[in-house]
């Protein structure tokens, strides 16, 4: 009877090879929950870079549009969205331009002898937070909830 169990096990030991059922599921287990933890703070971080990209696309657009008034007197009367969607043209500024991170949108409206400059990155599901910017009250570029707000 030993001699027989010894003959199996040294088949067995031989002849088999590869994984058993249970290791592969837990392997499946595991990865799966690597992939549940990994994917939404990815998704997290998308959002927040898209944010950022906006919140610096207002910022380097209102150094711009203070430029334009050094060198003119006046604050463009409008911003155009270029057809690649990689810019907008300042009206009255002799060509000059403002560059965007891709999906961010600027809304430019003259108001009085100054502006109101609002913009939003709208890739993916981000939070689509607006960064605002009014040349009358000065100050810094700053984040609100909705576009209306600024």
């Amino acid at each position: 009877m030993l001699h027989r169990q010894a003959r199996l096990r040294s088949q067995r030991a031989n002849g088999e090879s590869g994984f058993t059922l249970v290791e592969l599921v837990v392997v499946i287990v595991i990865v799966g929950i690597l992939v549940a933890i990994a994917i939404p703070l990815y998704m997290n971080y998308s959002k927040g870079a898209n944010d950022k990209s906006a919140d610096s696309d207002m910022r380097s657009a209102v150094d711009t549009l203070e430029q334009c008034s050094t060198d003119y007197g006046v604050y463009p009367s409008a911003i155009v969205l270029d057809s690649s969607k990689r810019f907008y043209t300042l009206t009255g500024c002799a060509g000059q331009q403002l560059n965007v991170s891709s999906g961010t949108t600027l809304t430019y409206s003259v108001s009085g002898s100054g502006y109101v400059l609002v913009g939003s990155n709208s890739i993916g599901n981000g939070a689509n937070q607006h960064y605002c910017y009014n040349s009358i009250k000065g100050g810094q570029v700053r984040s609100v909830g909705t576009a209306t707000t600024c």
